[in-house]
């Protein structure tokens, strides 16, 4: 296998698995980070199955189960206690569980990893854009009008508002407001079980364990409440005090929760996009991660997908005569997972986050029950696991 300069830009799960990946194949990689100091941004995430057997595959199972918590169960309610959603990852074969965990820990177990593989990161460089280069090569370019020597590939882990790409998709509606608290011990809340409390499809609160971070404390958790981010100011103007008590009424168990929030800067507002790149690579040039794909997060995919790429271009790349065969074998081996999960994400998001009346009423009425079937109840923890379409033995991965 011929070894390529390749450029990373961007420290995301994204960035840094591709450059691990591509490192250990033998390529000269370096990584492009805009902070002084690389950092996650971000509240907690789920790892599933797919991007477990991706963080296999890095050796670093262990490290990632160390600081997470095992989730077994999907559970989402009416404020009533209707079960409007309950996925148990049992239904599947084999040992398959999720994994709960801050994106802090997700990142430091990655980038530990980067660092003690020698990986050459240049920090404090915005990346504005590209250009090409001699004989399909690329340049990054930087703000202040800097610009990077020659690489064979740049891989642009830069997020869904990454400046190499064209702008595509559309802004959603609603977002969250998200923080991070202390596990409440002995509440009422499971701390092996996802669990969403929902009001129509305009109200959601939902509480996901985390595990423990890097540099001690104890388990956590990651709280989100569903909100129209129009609304955003309105929420603000209102004050906590009203918050809480609408959170409260919708679901009583997340109270030593809400006594840990004293401001109301402790809640960060998430924005999302659903967009996806037509042609997610070029001469010298492919995007991954949220800078190819972005949706909602109703499905949990996000950092799992990123992953499938990552490996994806690493698995692209092994034995390809060129860097353009080696993207096209890449880009085939995800567009089919990626489009899916794509269509199912916009599909499933009014379902859960919009204003309408209606689909929640079905979603609750015929939805809820027929999920209950054996078959039914199998599909869904495949979906939520993102196995559906098979990806993992697509790129050679066992879960």
């Amino acid at each position: 296998m011929t070894a390529r300069t390749i450029a990373v830009a961007g420290c995301g799960p994204a960035g840094l698995a591709a450059a691990l990946l591509l490192a250990r194949d033998g390529h000269h990689v370096t990584l492009f980070e805009r902070f002084a100091t690389p950092q996650p941004i971000g509240s907690g995430l789920m790892l599933q199955p797919t991007g477990l057997a991706v963080m296999r595959e890095l050796g670093l199972t262990q490290e990632v189960l160390a600081r997470g918590a095992r989730v077994d169960r999907l559970l989402g309610c009416t404020a009533e206690g209707s079960v409007v959603l309950d996925v148990a990852y049992r239904a599947l074969k084999g040992e398959r569980f999720g994994l709960g965990i801050h994106r802090a820990s997700l990142f430091g177990v990655l980038f530990d990893a980067a660092v003690a593989t020698g990986i050459p990161i240049e920090t404090g460089r915005t990346v504005v854009g590209s250009e090409p280069a001699s004989e399909g090569g690329r340049c990054l370019l930087f703000e202040g009008g800097t610009r990077s020597v020659r690489f064979d590939l740049v891989v642009d882990a830069l997020g869904g508002r990454t400046p190499l790409a064209p702008p595509t998709g559309r802004e959603l509606a609603y977002g969250a407001l998200w923080t991070s608290l202390a596990w409440p011990e002995g509440s009422a809340l499971s701390p092996s079980t996802l669990e969403q409390r929902y009001h129509r499809a305009s109200q959601m609160v939902g509480v996901l364990p985390t595990g423990k971070r890097t540099g001690g404390g104890g388990a956590e958790a990651s709280l989100f409440w569903s909100l129209r981010l129009d609304r955003l100011e309105a929420w603000r103007t209102a004050g906590l005090a009203a918050w809480k008590a609408e959170v409260r009424a919708l679901w009583p168990a997340t109270e030593p929760l809400l006594a840990q929030i004293d401001h109301p800067d402790r809640l960060v507002a998430a924005r999302y996009a659903h967009r996806t790149l037509s042609k997610p690579a070029a001469a010298g040039l492919i995007h991954i991660g949220d800078a190819w794909h972005s949706a909602s997060p109703q499905l949990g995919q996000g950092a799992n997908m990123a992953l499938l790429d990552a490996y994806a271009l690493r698995q692209g790349l092994r034995g390809a005569a060129t860097v353009g065969a080696g993207l096209a074998r890449a880009v085939a081996l995800r567009r089919r997972h990626v489009a899916l999960y794509q269509a199912l994400t916009a599909l499933l998001t009014p379902v859960y986050q919009s204003d309408s009346r209606v689909i929640p009423a079905l979603r609750d009425r015929l939805v809820a029950p027929l999920s209950r079937l054996p078959l039914v109840e199998r599909i869904q923890a495949a979906l939520v696991a993102g196995l559906v379409g098979r990806p993992l033995a697509r790129l050679g991965l066992h879960a």
